[in-house]
């Protein structure tokens, strides 16, 4: 499965990353890399606390439906695979 994570960044402030199947997992990094790189991470522990407490997965959105979303259309999305969690996990 894949993910859409989505990179936003206002003057003045960090690179913030959510997560628009799951609201409320974020993270954040000092360059557009950094926060790339913290994304995997990040969805990775938001997957296990679900799995933990017994809460099924949501259906991953289309990359389409995300960009016609307001709330997203203005950042860089890109896509975080569970390959990518099991790596990032080490």
């Amino acid at each position: 499965m894949k993910y859409i994570a989505v990179i936003h960044h206002d003057p003045g402030s960090a690179f913030g990353v959510s997560f628009p199947d799951f609201p409320g997992c974020i993270t954040a990094g000092e360059t557009f890399e950094e926060a790339r790189a913290r994304a995997a991470e990040v969805l990775r522990l938001c997957i296990e606390e679900m799995h933990a407490a017994g809460e099924a997965l949501p259906v991953p959105s289309t990359f389409e439906a995300v960009m016609q979303d307001l709330d997203f259309a203005d950042g860089v999305a890109f896509f975080v695979t569970v390959a990518e969690l099991a790596t990032a996990a080490g």
